[in-house]
């Protein structure tokens, strides 16, 4: 079982910046491909970025390109979203998740979830 804990999430307002973390225990955190998602009320679930194992590939939206930035510390077993320049339209509940491909399509575990609001 893969638990993933997120945190970091909260009020912003535009033009702010927020770190979100995802951490999960265990040895086994580098092999799996990190991801975050992000779900706004009453819209679908929508990916944001991804990171391979070793770090050395990242894949983001174009709504976030340039923006954030993906990163893991594999040592720590923790990946990170540092989001700057934050847009009202960023507010969404952000999800970590771990896959076996990159980039994740339907990743396999999912965290509860940080809730990110923006307002301008």
């Amino acid at each position: 079982q893969v638990q993933l804990v997120e945190s970091g999430g909260g009020l912003v307002q535009a033009g702010g910046s927020l770190r979100l973390s995802c951490t999960r225990s265990g040895r086994t955190f580098v092999r799996y491909v990190m991801a975050w998602f992000r779900q706004a009320p009453g819209k679908e679930r929508e990916f944001v970025a991804a990171i391979s194992r070793s770090g050395d590939m990242t894949r983001y939206a174009d709504s976030v390109r340039g923006r954030f930035t993906i990163s893991r510390d594999n040592a720590k077993n923790t990946v990170s979203l540092q989001m700057n320049s934050l847009k009202p339209e960023d507010t969404a509940v952000y999800y970590c998740a771990a896959d076996n491909i990159f980039p994740p399509t339907r990743p396999n575990y999912w965290g509860q979830g940080t809730q990110v609001i923006v307002s301008s």
